[in-house]
């Protein structure tokens, strides 16, 4: 829905998990930006189920700072589904998402809403023009990432452009109204094709505490982005079967070859290597069909990604919300 005429003009959504360390840093650096802006705003903190005392430290800076409002979803949804319930509450005319470790500074957030006023622009990306702070892994895996997103075909997804980002009010209800669950927000917003500029920074350290985004959680969000936007792996499936085809009928025809000149047909270990290539084959096909099924049934079902337990601005809330 769009926001309130009373509502604030900016939201900052931020989604945390045990973030007690960094959350102290965090409101040193952001409270006096957007408290500079001169506009009304609020900051939506998404808490996914931290089990330390991050809970506790938002209670206990909300009492010193008003525009604080702590989203607390019963159970870790993951860092995509915080954003999409910060997305669904976020009550802003611009709405914000940044991450709560630093490593993007809010210090951009004044550029990005001035070039969205002056340019009538409905996305503003931040863009890491310096990564020089990741690992060369992190770093080459990215570049791999968006290059294979483009080679697909899925979408031009600006490069080095994660889920920091300021969205328009008709962005966010469009996000929201997708029925999609899995959302990678990176590559769901510039699917939209709404206008958009871009704004360069300098990728910084995580200022405190631990990364929340290993190998594994990395590895799903590239696939979850593969499968929810291309079909280019269901079409290699296909090639790989019509290759696969191809070798066996030219293994067909040098075994009659052979067999009309007498030649002896090589022993088990050819055998061997084709069956087990074969069945390799028709098991990455099975395992990327898989992918897709598997989607189409959380689809079909329809579950809710996450559930919110409270809400510091409904606290009659009670947790009995969702949002799929």
């Amino acid at each position: 829905m769009p926001a309130p005429a009373s509502g604030p003009t900016l939201s900052v959504v931020i989604p945390m998990f045990n973030e007690e360390a960094v959350l102290p840093l965090l409101v040193a650096r952001l409270r006096p930006i957007v408290d500079g802006l001169g506009t009304a705003y609020e900051v939506v903190a998404i808490d996914d189920g931290s089990c330390d005392t991050t809970p506790v430290i938002l209670e206990r800076l909300r009492r010193e700072w008003p525009q604080l409002r702590i989203v607390r979803l019963r159970a870790n949804a993951g860092h995509q589904a915080a954003i999409s319930a910060g997305l669904a509450r976020a009550r802003g005319s611009f709405v914000v998402t940044l991450d709560a470790d630093l490593q993007d500074p809010p210090e951009v957030i004044p550029e990005m809403l001035q070039i969205a006023r002056e340019d009538g622009v409905d996305v503003v990306y931040g863009v890491r023009n310096d990564r020089s702070t990741d690992t060369a892994f992190k770093r080459g895996t990215a570049r791999l990432f968006y290059w294979g997103i483009r080679r697909l075909g899925a979408l031009d997804a600006p490069q080095d452009a994660g889920d920091y980002r300021l969205m328009s009010r008709a962005t966010v209800d469009a996000v929201n109204s997708l029925p999609e669950t899995n959302r990678v927000l990176r590559l769901v917003v510039p699917a939209l094709g709404f206008p958009s500029a871009a704004v360069g920074y300098t990728r910084e350290l995580r200022a405190a505490g631990q990364t929340k985004y290993p190998l594994s959680k990395m590895v799903r969000l590239a696939v979850d982005s593969v499968t929810g936007f291309s079909l280019a792996p269901l079409r290699f499936a296909t090639w790989l079967g019509l290759l696969g085809g191809l070798a066996a009928f030219g293994v067909l025809f040098y075994a009659l070859v052979a067999r009309l000149l007498d030649h002896a047909l090589p022993g088990w270990t050819s055998t061997v290597v084709i069956v087990a290539g074969v069945g390799a084959v028709q098991l990455l096909a099975l395992g990327i069909l898989g992918e897709y099924v598997g989607r189409m049934y959380a689809a079909l079902q329809a579950r809710p990604s996450y559930f919110i337990a409270h809400d510091s601005l409904e606290p009659s809330s009670g947790g009995s919300a969702a949002r799929d």
